[in-house]
C-alpha cells in the first residue's frame, strides 16, 4: 500500500503531466526505472525528446523544489537518460532536453515553475 508521500507524489505528477500536455508536450513514458535512477516524465516537445523532472516540496520545506535538485541528482538523471536511449536505438537520433517542473506547496493551490532546459549535461 503506497505511503501518504507516495500518493502526493503520483498526484503532483499526474498534474503536471496534464499541465505539459496543455502546453503542447506529448507524453512517451512516466516513471522510467534503471539501476541509475528513475525519470519521472519522458515527452515529446516537436521532433525532441523530453526529460522531465519533477520536484516538489510543502510549505514548510526549508529547501524550494528547484534548489533540491544536487548535481548528483542531475547526473543520476543523466545517467538513466543514456539507459533509456540505450534501450531504444531511435531515440539517439533526437536531440534530448531536462526540464524541470518545481512545485511548491499546497497541491490544491501550487506554484509551478517550468524550467525548460534546466540543465546540459554535455
Amino acid at each position: 500500500m503506497p505511503s501518504e508521500r507516495q500518493r502526493l507524489g503520483y498526484r503532483v505528477e499526474q498534474d503536471v503531466a496534464r499541465f505539459l500536455e496543455a502546453k503542447g508536450l506529448e507524453p512517451l513514458a512516466r516513471n522510467f526505472t534503471s539501476r541509475f535512477g528513475e525519470l519521472d516524465l519522458i515527452m515529446w516537445e516537436d521532433n525532441t525528446l523530453v526529460v522531465v523532472e519533477v520536484r516538489h516540496r510543502n510549505h514548510n520545506s526549508l529547501v524550494g523544489a528547484l534548489e533540491s535538485i544536487s548535481p548528483s541528482k542531475r547526473q543520476r538523471i543523466v545517467r538513466a537518460t543514456q539507459r533509456l536511449i540505450s534501450c531504444d536505438p531511435e531515440l539517439q537520433a533526437h536531440p534530448i532536453r531536462f526540464d524541470v517542473v518545481a512545485v511548491d506547496g499546497d497541491p490544491e493551490a501550487p506554484n509551478v515553475q517550468w524550467l525548460r532546459d534546466a540543465f546540459r549535461p554535455w
